[in-house]
């Protein structure tokens, strides 16, 4: 290939001098994909910035920062994104006038969201915050209010939540519409309640009440724009928020800010919850019914379902989430029915709200989680909002008395407990699969959780519109979101959602022709997610762009590659990839829905497409029940290093220490009491504290030196261990 010229000076040549010979690269294949003339211009810019690197002009300086940082992160495709932003930026310079850039200025000014919904400023709301732990009535608490009011809407984080209050509201006789993103059932009758997904929340309705589930969620990096709308434009007379204690200062600052009248209502957790003192040392033969093992990504989901129903004899019911809402709602049935054999759930964090789930004990397997880049601890907050899902167990019938009527939310259960219920059966405990982890569990479990610090927004559609009038029609739109959000002007109680799935839905569509802004806004905050430049949904995502292009074409039978031939195919026993297809075909297919209450006149076939989930659903819920996947070569890689971990955890426990665990037998007396069978059995040492190690002197460091250097190495197999569980390592 020949090179541009962008070479790296000798006073310029280290650390960095690698990365400028990919940026040669990558600017050839830009060039190759470019006939614009302004692109040669561009490269002399590029080299000039890059050979000023040691000590960069200000001109020069962000180019080779932003070029650096992309790379870092995001590798070679980044380093291609940042270089194709940076050459539309240097055109963007070129064309703009001092004029322009200060009317983009004005329009990127976002200090004030409050202001964008006027009518919510003219309405004297009373707010009510309801915080307090997982399990703790606050849910509750909040819709015996709405209930008692002539119009209201609830606003839940999932489509399972604002399903269960419209079914709760409908069978207690108070007439509730469901308004979902790619569902909307509108009951006959004097309708004055509508339960919702909070991204669908209408600020234009006047309502006695209205009540926000799971607060927290406005602190969100993605989806807290969705709460903050809700939260500053609703026009209700009262509002309930349902949530976290972190989220008291903010939920402050913002009332104050609106003229809105605050009370806050704390609550406590309802049953108690304990960390245990000791892990299950890797040991799947120590589950019992009623656990539920933590796990933080699919392909570790269904290895552990396939190792514990093969060590154990018991069917395993799984929940994540890429299964779709029915289906983890029909798993979380299995899981909770006392008279079937599915006594173990595997599940990742999609458990920490939205299902009522019969949970004695949380087993987290892991700690860590891939976050898109890197593995990375997961934060205290979750690991407390998931430990706390334990602790709800009761028997089918115990439901039915304390209840008769649709459970809801993650705080209702327990709030009325039936005579015959102690609360040793409604203790929730807390641990991990392998000993390395339990002290990060142990940590956050005692620790408070950082206050949420700023609220989610993202611009309105109109400023998004009226910005994307100064760039030229070939400007890519991703270019523009990027523009906005770099421009953007915030207040610091406020942050700007990441652009996450936006800029690489917006590159998708980008070759279809004929969009109109306003389209391409709305399919950039469609439910579309999208992990690369090969994933199946961007070629579904361009037909279906290019139906609405062409106005026509938009049967679901029609859809170019939504792949339809695959519900002609016999349900195979352990057929990762045939599951997997089926997931793919599900989310396209909620696409369509979702996309078809916006463009109704082009995906006009709704109802075929309703009929087609329901059987991908089912035939989802068959693969799960039949499931016997063989593992794949990440898997064996797995189990091999969780060998060695529980021979290492073996070899601690002989040494009689683990990081100042207990000595006493308090965890089995707990699963006594709640009628577990002792964890040890007395067939295993309990783990001793050796005198002194409560110490950090030094004077205790050398009997316990062999036994910390065991805990060391445990710690680092796990490192090793995680990137194979989480699928990153092939």
């Amino acid at each position: 290939m020949k090179s541009l010229g962008v070479h790296v000076e000798p006073s310029s040549q280290g650390q960095g001098s690698a990365d400028f010979t990919l940026v040669d690269h990558s600017l050839q294949e830009i060039q190759d994909q470019t006939n614009e003339p302004e692109f040669p211009v561009f490269l002399q810019h590029v080299a000039a910035a890059i050979n000023q690197s040691t000590e960069p002009s200000e001109d020069a300086a962000p180019i080779v920062d932003s070029l650096h940082h992309a790379f870092l992160e995001r590798g070679q495709s980044g380093l291609q994104g940042q270089i194709k932003y940076a050459y539309y930026g240097f055109l963007a310079s070129q064309r703009f006038t001092k004029s322009n850039l200060q009317d983009q200025a004005k329009l990127a000014d976002l200090r004030y969201p409050a202001e964008w919904y006027p009518a919510a400023r003219e309405i004297q709301r009373s707010v009510h915050l309801h915080v307090g732990p997982t399990n703790s009535g606050k849910t509750y608490h909040a819709l015996q209010r709405l209930e008692q009011a002539s119009t209201g809407i609830y606003a839940g984080p999932l489509r399972l939540l604002a399903h269960e209050v419209y079914t709760r509201l409908n069978a207690r006789g108070k007439l509730c519409n469901l308004i979902t993103g790619d569902e909307r059932q509108f009951v006959e009758g004097d309708v004055g309640m509508s339960s919702c997904t909070v991204e669908m929340v209408p600020t234009n309705t006047v309502v006695d009440v209205a009540v926000i589930d799971e607060i927290q969620m406005i602190g969100h990096e993605e989806r807290g724009w969705a709460w903050t709308q809700a939260v500053l434009g609703l026009k209700a007379k009262e509002i309930h928020l349902c949530g976290e204690e972190r989220t008291v200062p903010l939920i402050k600052e913002l009332a104050a800010a609106m003229g809105d009248d605050l009370h806050i209502h704390h609550y406590q957790r309802l049953s108690p919850l304990k960390t245990m003192s000791s892990s299950l040392l890797g040991d799947l033969k120590k589950l019992r019914k009623g656990d539920c093992v933590v796990a933080f990504s699919k392909v570790r989901i269904h290895s552990l379902k396939e190792d514990i129903e093969k060590k154990t004899r018991k069917r395993v019911a799984v929940i994540y989430g890429s299964l779709p809402p029915e289906v983890r709602a029909q798993q979380a049935a299995l899981f909770n029915n006392p008279d079937n054999d599915y006594d173990i759930l595997v599940a990742s964090d999609a458990i920490g709200m939205g299902l009522n789930l019969s949970i004695k004990r949380i087993i987290f397997s892991t700690t860590v989680k891939f976050n898109g880049r890197v593995e990375a601890p997961i934060e205290a907050s979750q690991i407390k909002q998931i430990a706390g899902r334990a602790g709800r167990y009761r028997t089918a019938s115990q439901a039915v008395e304390i209840s008769p009527k649709p459970l809801i939310g993650p705080d209702e259960q327990g709030l009325k407990m039936s005579p015959d219920v102690t609360p040793a059966q409604t203790l929730g405990l807390v641990t991990s699969l392998h000993q390395g982890e339990l002290s990060a569990i142990q940590r956050a479990m005692k620790g408070q959780a950082d206050p949420i610090m700023s609220a989610g927004i993202f611009p309105p559609d109109d400023v998004l519109v009226r910005f994307a009038a100064y760039f030229p029609p070939s400007t890519p739109f991703s270019y523009i979101l990027i523009r906005l959000h770099n421009a953007s002007l915030l207040n610091p109680r406020f942050h700007l959602c990441i652009l996450k799935d936006h800029l690489k839905i917006a590159d998708a569509i980008e070759p279809v022709q004929n969009l109109t802004v306003s389209d391409r806004i709305i399919f950039c905050a469609s439910p579309a997610s999208v992990k690369d430049t090969n994933d199946p949904l961007i070629p579904i995502l361009r037909a279906l762009a290019e139906c609405v292009a062409s106005n026509s074409g938009g049967g679901v039978l029609d859809i170019k590659g939504l792949g339809l031939e695959l519900l002609e195919t016999e349900v195979t026993v352990g057929s990762r990839m045939f599951l997997e297809q089926l997931e793919y075909l599900h989310k396209a297919l909620i696409l369509y829905l979702w996309l078809s209450y916006r463009f109704a006149g082009v995906f006009n076939t709704q109802a075929m497409a309703f009929y087609v989930k329901s059987i991908v659903e089912d035939k989802i819920q068959q693969v799960l029940s039949r499931a016997s996947f063989k593992p794949r070569r990440a898997d064996q890689k797995e189990f091999k290093l969780e060998r060695t971990i529980q021979d290492l955890e073996r070899t601690i426990q002989q040494s009689g220490v683990s990081e100042n665990v207990p000595s006493e037998n308090a965890d089995d007396e707990f699963m006594r009491d709640i009628g577990y069978e002792p964890l040890a059995a007395g067939l295993e040492p309990q783990f001793q504290v050796v005198d002194g190690m409560e110490g950090s002197g030094a004077e205790h460091e050398t009997p316990a030196e062999s036994r910390l250097d065991l805990v060391s190495s445990l710690r680092r197999v796990n490192n090793v261990l995680e990137p194979v569980r989480s699928g990153t390592i092939a």
